[in-house]
């Protein structure tokens, strides 16, 4: 029995770290945990790991591990962990690099031990999108109900402790910044039991999750933002290493970086992120929170460059900051927005960041200026603005005495009397403010007042305290209706709060992990989004609904979640984009049977620029399926007016017609007639179940336009509802 848990194990090695603070050469260090493991080894009694229950749920195996049985002579790293926990991210790179130098034929072997902190987190299937998100490619065990945790008494994430080949404990690390000791104690325990004969070279059945998934245009997006125009979105496709620049129809403009992690400056082509986050865009500026990088990077969209502004490109320990970006350390930054600083002529001169890795907000200055209580900075300098550094929920009038509990999210409300900067707070599940005047951090909703209490939170519309929160990730402040919007992550919604009024209701969203898609907020779903936008004018907002892999587009003024964003490559459109239609191309395209129908549309009135969605709905006859290995298609064509075709993605696959096709076309801004006719055209190939016989079939759509000079709104939709009837 492990009597005492991990309690046990406390003299001796409190012991052993004391004698290693004095000792000088490597050579030193080993033989001190060499002689440690000796006395260890010849306990009475060993420290034994009590076995996890047969019936919980597991990832990256082939089926449940005995600690006991299928681990038995093997060196274990236990890693009880909770996948919203900052601390327990930044230990990830030094299991990579464990995993790296010994595998399960040299002895070693990692188990992560899912001991959740929120509700949200029990569920098996986030646990599955967090291991993903995070490239965890060791075994996992959803400990939902914490036994081992409460067996060994532990007490905080994260918590590794190192086992031998029999189950027997030998060393615990608690909290994160241990790799020198991750690593000297894993070698030494292989190198003393193999001497023992007790090591086991036999494999481990490992079988990734991630190779059974399907490839997707986007992984895990965690934030979206609209440029100032309302005609671009910049997206971090976070899961891929990536961001994407798209028109708001969702074709792709500018790809940067990706699909591989790595750190690199210089042309889209070449460059690479790890991770990112947060995106501020301004003209053709953007800032980019690279996240598991530590670094903030700026993207030139006139010059197609990539450079580093802020961090070192390793995870910083500093809690004040004050060099000059790029020489000064930073971690884990979650989200960044443009701001003013107190002194400053120029707008824009500050970019704010949510610095999650230390629980507090900095400040970049791209301009020279002075911040909230504080003196004149030079441009370039990055240094802390609010949060002591502690994980708390603290407001305080003074920003440096504040704490935050790993902020996520941010947005800017400049005008009277807000002047604040809006903080998701995603550890203590509340929304606060920060005072742009003097730097002021107050209370908006969620949580509780007990300052170390991070476990106040719940589903609960209300008031300030009375609303509760499950670790929201993303804020964006509403100009027009002056609402602040949250993406409630762990609860499956979107928020809106009146700050006036301090009240929090759910805007959309039912609470339950789905993806329910082209119907009203109140019956729309997401899985645990990560970031949200208002565009300018108000009308639209965008959702990263990051476990859905998806933007979802959600239109404020219907109250209708309209569609999830298609992104679309260029490479696989039949235009590129900005160039002349070319005629030889038309030849790619299928010829419908003569038999097939053409439905005339209504007239639609539209605008320049104004981007229409086709929403594709086919019925086929009973008893009929599609045939998946036939070209079904729909393709977009302009016979008298082929300038509407420029710069538009013309054709595309119908993989199912059991869900509704979205086909989205924009406008050209400049427009050679007021009237025009767009054919929207399917070809289809299905067979009957019941004999071999397949079928042609297709089906033309006729849109007239009428092209008027003023503004019809930005989007409109129209169905394309066709029966196929049986022969």
């Amino acid at each position: 029995m492990a009597a005492g848990g991990l309690a046990g194990l406390l003299p001796a090695q409190t012991q052993l770290e004391y004698a290693l603070l004095d000792a000088d050469t490597p050579q030193e260090k080993e033989n001190l945990v060499y002689q440690y493991l000796k006395k260890m080894d010849s306990r009475e009694r060993d420290l034994t790991v009590p076995e996890l229950g047969r019936d919980l749920q597991w990832l990256n195996t082939e089926g449940p591990i005995s600690l006991h049985k299928d681990l038995c002579g093997k060196v274990v790293v236990l890693d009880f962990f909770t996948y919203c926990c900052i601390n327990c991210l930044h230990l990830l790179p030094d299991l990579h690099a464990l995993e790296h130098q010994y595998s399960d034929k040299d002895g070693l072997i990692i188990v992560g031990v899912h001991s959740a902190k929120f509700p949200n987190e029990k569920v098996l299937d986030n646990i599955k999108s967090a291991v993903l998100r995070y490239n965890i490619v060791h075994p996992v065990v959803n400990d939902a109900d914490a036994t081992l945790w409460h067996e060994l008494e532990v007490s905080c994430w994260p918590t590794l402790v190192i086992l031998g080949p029999r189950g027997n404990m030998l060393f615990s690390l608690v909290g994160e910044g241990h790799r020198e000791k991750l690593v000297l104690f894993t070698s030494i325990t292989l190198k003393f039991y193999k001497e023992r004969g007790q090591i086991k070279d036999n494999n481990i059945g490992i079988k990734l999750y991630r190779d059974s998934l399907p490839p997707s245009p986007l992984l895990f997006p965690g934030k979206v933002t609209v440029d100032n125009s309302g005609e671009r979105l910049v997206i971090a496709d976070t899961g891929h290493h990536r961001i994407l620049v798209t028109q708001k129809n969702g074709q792709i403009l500018h790809t940067i970086g990706g699909p591989n992690s790595g750190r690199r400056d210089g042309r889209f082509s070449e460059a690479a992120f790890n991770s990112p986050q947060g995106i501020a865009v301004k003209n053709n500026v953007i800032y980019v929170a690279d996240t598991e990088n530590h670094l903030i990077r700026k993207i030139d969209l006139e010059l197609e460059m990539v450079t580093t502004v802020a961090g070192i490109g390793i995870q910083g320990v500093d809690k004040e900051g004050g060099a000059k970006g790029e020489e000064q350390p930073i971690s884990s930054p979650w989200d960044v927005v443009f701001g003013n600083s107190i002194s400053g002529t120029q707008e824009d001169d500050v970019l704010w960041i949510a610095m999650a890795g230390t629980h507090q907000v900095w400040a970049l200055m791209l301009e020279g200026g002075k911040l909230p209580k504080g003196s004149d900075l030079k441009k370039g300098v990055c240094l802390r603005f609010a949060g002591s550094g502690n994980e708390e929920n603290r407001n305080n009038a003074y920003p440096h005495k504040a704490g935050f509990a790993q902020p996520s999210g941010l947005s800017l409300a400049s005008e009277e009397p807000w002047n604040c900067l809006f903080v998701a707070d995603s550890e203590s599940s509340t929304v606060r403010t920060i005072c742009l005047k003097d730097g002021a951090v107050k209370h908006l909703v969620g949580g509780e007042r007990d300052p170390l209490n991070l476990f106040a939170f719940g589903d609960v519309d209300g008031a300030g305290i009375n609303a509760k929160l499950q670790h929201p990730l993303g804020v964006t402040w509403d100009k027009k209706r002056k609402l602040l919007y949250v993406a409630d992550s762990y609860n499956h919604k979107i928020k809106v709060v009146d700050p006036k009024m301090k009240n929090c209701a759910t805007l959309a969203g039912t609470g339950e992990a789905s993806n329910v898609i082209g119907s009203s907020f109140s019956q729309s779903t997401f899985n645990e989004p990560g970031g949200l936008c208002v565009e300018e004018n108000g009308r639209l907002m965008y959702v990263a609904d990051t476990n859905n892999h998806q933007i979802k587009v959600l239109d404020l003024d219907t109250k209708i979640l309209s569609m999830a964003l298609p992104i679309l490559n260029p490479e696989a459109c039949d235009v590129p984009d900005n160039l002349p239609v070319q005629k030889d191309k038309k030849t790619n395209l299928p010829k419908l049977p003569k038999s097939a129908p053409n439905v005339q549309l209504p007239s639609l009135t539209v605008a320049p620029g104004q981007t229409i969605q086709f929403l594709l709905k086919l019925t086929l006859p009973p008893d009929s399926k599609l045939n998946e290995e036939a070209p079904n298609s729909w393709f977009i064509t302009a016979e008298d007016n082929t300038w509407l075709l420029q710069g538009q993605c013309l054709s595309g696959e119908i993989k199912d017609v059991s869900c509704q096709t979205i086909i989205p076309f924009q406008l050209p801004r400049s427009h050679l007639s007021a009237e025009a006719i767009l054919a929207v055209k399917v070809c289809l190939y299905y067979c009957s179940k019941g004999s071999s016989a397949c079928m042609m079939k297709g089906i033309s759509f006729s849109q007239p336009l009428q092209i008027a000079s003023t503004n019809q709104g930005s989007l409109t939709q129209v169905e394309l509802i066709h029966t196929f009837l049986t022969n």
